[in-house]
């Protein structure tokens, strides 16, 4: 099978359909299974939670075929590392949410779902505002593996790009002048 190139707005869907299941299945899933509100509001939330699941493995069984059909081609490469971040993003902000409700304290701050995936956006981004901060030894624990985790990704995002450039400037045969 041939790889084909796609259009910088099939990117452009792809990866927001990434975000929006990712988004659907964390602040759907629930936690301890304690339903909020009334029939109508917990079928609401079965179904958002089952959609942004659906919508993730539907994403993730493309992006893998895609991946190895064009393993070569950084578009497709630059998507599967964006999944992958949306997925341990979601990842890590569930584990500090659920690591905080069920021993208070471990996060200064921290008191909704929200909360946990802005917590973990900044440590991803290495800003780290300090409104927010680890203050328990488990939450130490799981951010420092966030921060190593966020290390790996950041140099192998740097490596796939400046592979993919190098291999643009290999096949246009750039060659300075003498």
């Amino acid at each position: 099978m041939a790889s084909r190139r796609i259009s910088g707005r099939a990117h452009l869907w792809r990866n927001a359909g990434t975000v929006v299941s990712a988004l659907l299945f964390y602040y759907f899933v629930p936690v301890g299974f304690d339903f909020p509100g009334y029939w109508p509001l917990r079928v609401v939330t079965v179904l958002a939670f089952t959609a942004g699941v659906a919508g993730l493995a539907w994403l993730a069984y493309r992006r893998i075929g895609q991946f190895l059909i064009a393993s070569r081609d950084t578009g497709h490469r630059v998507d599967g590392l964006l999944f992958l971040v949306s997925l341990v993003v979601v990842f890590f902000a569930l584990f500090y949410y659920v690591l905080e409700l069920r021993d208070p304290g471990q996060f200064t701050e921290m008191r909704t779902r929200t909360d946990a995936l802005y917590y973990t956006v900044a440590t991803l981004g290495t800003v780290g505002f300090g409104d927010i901060h680890a203050a328990g030894q488990a939450a130490r624990i799981g951010t420092t593996v966030q921060m190593a985790f966020d290390l790996v990704f950041i140099g192998t995002l740097v490596t796939v790009m400046s592979t993919g450039l190098t291999r643009r400037l290999d096949a246009a045969d750039v060659t300075p002048p003498r």
